[in-house]
């Protein structure tokens, strides 16, 4: 049956789709100019600025990016190891403990609650939090140092999947598997989870990212290059081209002028770091929007 609209919703809809679509636009222009910045020639940056019409082109971001390909490559597949590692991790952790708090019946329920929401308003602190990785736990210069600390379990995705095991699984549901002899384990890994897909994948993709993105646990407790995921590994890139285009360590070698192009590996640089990201979140979208709408109504 073909739905009727009237004219003022069909006003308000052209208009909401124009305000939205030109939203979108402005949204997308930022990722453009650093694509066009990194292969944009350094003296024309100088010179000129960042500009969506550059003067002139070239590729020597990409082609330094290439000599450092094995390094760059090495980086990678740290950061891709911790990302999956770690958003696997979370995604076990965060609904084994959501689940226990959406249970009305269970005891600990109220405190255990309000540890976690005292975790969203409160920390340790930065030195305090350092010497019990590194000192207690031993963390430091190891891969789980990029894992465990600060990311593997958040406070507002536990509440966020508590709240959609509440809206969006009947309590009926958990009552008639009791009934047939089932047990907790049994309904949160059967029942629970399967039912719970937007917000997984929600809590997944936000997870991941954060972990895709991190350089602070790098910052903090790796020395070792061989652990330096690409957020560390491309801060370091820059830091050794400014340091070389400094003349700390002579910008002349011999009789060759050492020309390295630091604002547009700058750019190169953003666009290697955000591109996983940008080909996995349009997939994923329908998911997190819908476990975000729902897992953040308050029960």
């Amino acid at each position: 049956m073909k739905t009727l609209y009237s004219k003022s919703e069909k006003a308000f809809s052209s208009g909401a789709t124009m305000i939205l679509s030109a939203l979108a636009i402005i949204s997308l222009l930022p990722f453009l100019l650093i694509i066009i910045a990194s292969i944009t020639d350094e003296k024309s940056l100088i010179a000129n600025g960042y500009s969506f019409f550059p003067r002139g082109l070239s590729l020597d971001a990409y082609y330094y990016m290439i000599a450092q390909a094995r390094v760059v490559l090495r980086a990678y597949g740290v950061s891709i190891f911790v990302t999956v590692i770690g958003t696997a991790a979370s995604l076990i952790l965060t609904p084994m403990l959501a689940y226990p708090l959406s249970r009305p019946d269970f005891r600990f329920r109220g405190i255990l609650t309000f540890i976690v929401v005292f975790t969203l308003l409160f920390n340790g602190g930065v030195v305090p939090s350092y010497i019990m990785w590194t000192k207690v736990f031993q963390l430091k210069n190891t891969i789980w140092a990029l894992i465990i600390p600060n990311y593997l379990m958040s406070g507002f995705s536990v509440l966020l999947v508590k709240n959609y095991f509440e809206k969006n699984v009947p309590r009926d549901l958990i009552e008639a598997a009791q009934l047939d002899g089932a047990n907790e384990l049994t309904i949160f890994f059967r029942i629970m989870l399967p039912l719970s897909t937007p917000v997984l994948v929600t809590i997944g993709m936000l997870t991941g990212l954060v972990y895709w993105n991190d350089w602070i646990n790098g910052l903090y407790y790796i020395n070792d290059p061989s652990l330096y995921g690409i957020q560390q590994l491309l801060i370091r890139i820059l830091d050794n081209i400014q340091f070389l285009k400094s003349g700390a360590a002579g910008s002349v070698i011999g009789n060759i002028v050492v020309d390295l192009p630091g604002a547009s590996v700058r750019m190169a640089l953003a666009v290697i770091g955000i591109l996983p990201i940008l080909l996995i979140f349009p997939f994923l979208q329908k998911y997190i929007i819908r476990g975000m709408v729902v897992g953040a109504v308050k029960g």
